[in-house]
């Protein structure tokens, strides 16, 4: 069978669901939020705790929120909660963490190094590239117009 590139949007359109969209937005702002309430409870909470400045106490909640977020992926609940929260999870810190650690655990069966090694970039390895090759691109912009 022989399908167009019009037949195929059509069918495609067909058998995909609608995003409830009304839904997704509040639950996004209301899940990313939360996480970064978290993010700023835990600076709060280093900074007094601990007597640690502003950045080192960032910096410790940076770690913390990643080791949560590949603990929840690794008891397998960050998936239920993702599938809730939607792009609430994706966007902060964690979900870059859970886009490292879901390949990892997933492609362990494979061995340390064709599998955890190789496939734990397969999602987060285009993000790191290209933010690499963009802050490359912005340091020189900056150097040749000396804009700090």
């Amino acid at each position: 069978m022989k399908v167009s590139k019009n037949q195929y949007t059509e069918m495609t359109a067909d058998s995909s669901p609608a995003s409830p969209v009304w839904k997704d937005l509040p639950m996004a702002f209301i899940f990313g939020g939360l996480i970064c309430t978290i993010g700023q409870a835990l600076t709060q909470l280093y900074m007094s705790s601990f007597d640690l400045d502003k950045k080192n106490a960032s910096t410790w909640t940076s770690i913390t929120l990643i080791a949560l977020s590949s603990l929840l992926t690794a008891l397998n609940w960050y998936g239920p909660i993702a599938k809730h929260a939607g792009a609430g999870t994706i966007v902060p810190i964690t979900g870059f963490s859970n886009s490292i650690t879901a390949p990892a655990i997933e492609f362990k069966s494979e061995g340390h190094v064709f599998g955890i090694g190789a496939k734990m970039f397969i999602m987060a390895g285009p993000v790191i590239v290209y933010g690499t090759i963009a802050s490359m691109v912005y340091g020189v912009i900056v150097w040749i117009f000396k804009l700090y």
